[in-house]
């Protein structure tokens, strides 16, 4: 078992923790990792491009001259593609983009994005993370305090004080362990973890 160091808000250490191999110590799948992001990325597609082709164009029915005999090359209608105010060949229509992931290649692949996020010093452990009142400034003071600038705030429970405080802060995304999911992890140069947060993920994904 890996140990790290857990932070105060004052960004102080506060002590240690045992994080388990079998969540933060998993190998890296690459291959999964890459899948889970290609997929949050196809479902927020919204899919509703949509152009007209020849046959939906209002217009064009009548043939523009005579097959023959007027020197211009042949036409069947002023809504063909190559007519200015034309169909669309291959015109885009809407569609679903998204697709699914197995729960055990989605689990795998948020595995091997909290390894790699340790493995590579982007991870951070708060002993806690509370707020007496909503105030913006004081939850900048301890990312300041942490050297966070461009980060992930995973939090256990939904605290309306930290996610308000957090909600105008460029950069900073709070998420509960329960909406965690690999393209979060991996966007994030920083994932500020709180103990609470540490021990709801393995005892999940474990």
């Amino acid at each position: 078992m890996a140990n790290v160091s857990v932070y105060n808000m004052e960004g102080e250490q506060a002590g240690t923790l045992e994080l388990s191999d079998v969540v933060f110590g998993a190998p890296v799948n690459e291959h999964l990792v890459h899948l889970a992001v290609v997929q949050y990325l196809a479902n927020q597609r919204q899919g509703t491009q949509k152009a007209k082709t020849r046959s939906e164009v209002s217009g064009g029915g009548k043939k523009p001259w005579r097959q023959k005999g007027t020197g211009h090359a042949r036409q069947g209608s002023i809504r063909a593609p190559q007519w200015k105010g034309g169909g669309v060949v291959f015109a885009p229509v809407p569609r679903d983009y998204s697709f699914k992931m197995n729960k055990k290649e989605k689990k795998a692949a948020l595995r091997s994005a909290l390894s790699d996020a340790l493995a590579n010093d982007r991870l951070i452990v708060l002993d806690e993370l509370k707020f007496d009142e909503i105030k913006t400034k004081a939850f900048v003071k301890v990312m300041n305090n942490l050297n966070v600038e461009k980060g992930l705030v995973v939090l256990e429970e939904n605290d309306p004080k930290v996610v308000m405080s957090a909600r105008n802060v460029a950069d900073i995304q709070t998420t509960l362990t329960n909406n965690l999911c690999t393209y979060d992890i991996m966007k994030a140069k920083k994932v500020v973890l709180t103990k609470e947060a540490v021990a709801k993920i393995e005892e999940v994904f474990a």
